[in-house]
């Protein structure tokens, strides 16, 4: 199975400004249909541990998840995500194995 997973942890006091900066990406990047994008996104809260959360994005392949991280709009939205969070973020790419799906 083809597909590529990259997971961010990271730290925020400030989670609805980084949830509204990633409905504004995830519009402007749906509304261009040019180039690489994320297949599907999602934003997790850590129920344990306040104030860490999870990105969670999947990719169709791993090349087209680093033709994303090329792009200049990928790189200006990492880097004002970044600015509100606590701290640097941790990355993880994982190549995707299997999905399933429960009903």
């Amino acid at each position: 199975m083809a597909g590529f997973v990259q997971i961010i942890e990271y730290r925020t006091s400030k989670p609805d400004e980084i949830e509204a900066l990633m409905t504004e990406f995830s519009a402007k990047r749906g509304a261009d249909a040019e180039g690489a994008a994320p297949a599907r996104g999602i934003l997790c809260a850590d129920r344990d541990e306040s104030g860490r959360y999870f990105a969670i994005v999947e990719f169709n392949s791993y090349e087209e998840a680093m033709e994303n991280s090329q792009r200049a709009d990928t790189t200006e939205f990492s880097e004002r995500m970044m600015e509100l969070c606590d701290g640097p973020g941790k990355f993880y790419n994982l190549d995707l194995v299997q999905t399933m799906e429960y009903s």
